[in-house]
């Protein structure tokens, strides 16, 4: 998956809801966005989904780069970054153009998901 957005002191994005990446809305399970726990912040280094349509299948990923209160109760939170921050931190200072797009191709090579208890 691409980083398709990298907005320095805010978010980088990655997915692309548009063109319909191979990406499955696995965050939802199911069930209605109301249901879901929206306890989680947008502190710096969350990741969370938006969907533009709820019907198309398309996924988009993002992760904070800082904190960003605004976002909360607006956009779903569904984890953090535990390891890998710095990495996190060199994609930030990419360069980009002028609608925040990457010059050179940044992908997600691989992800492990761990629950927390």
């Amino acid at each position: 998956m691409l980083f398709r957005h990298v907005i320095k002191h805010y978010v980088i994005q990655a997915g692309d809801s548009d063109k319909l990446e191979a990406a499955e809305d696995w965050t939802l399970k199911g069930k209605h966005y109301s249901q879901l726990d929206t306890s989680l912040k947008h502190e710096a280094f969350m990741l969370g989904t938006s969907k533009k349509k709820r019907d198309n299948g398309a996924f988009e990923l993002f992760i904070t780069t800082a904190p960003i209160p605004d976002l909360n109760e607006k956009l779903i939170v569904f984890g953090k970054v535990v390891k890998g921050e710095d990495i996190v931190q060199e994609i930030e200072e990419v360069d980009t153009d002028e609608h925040y797009r990457p010059k050179s191709s940044i992908a997600i090579r691989s992800v492990t998901l761990k629950q927390s208890v």
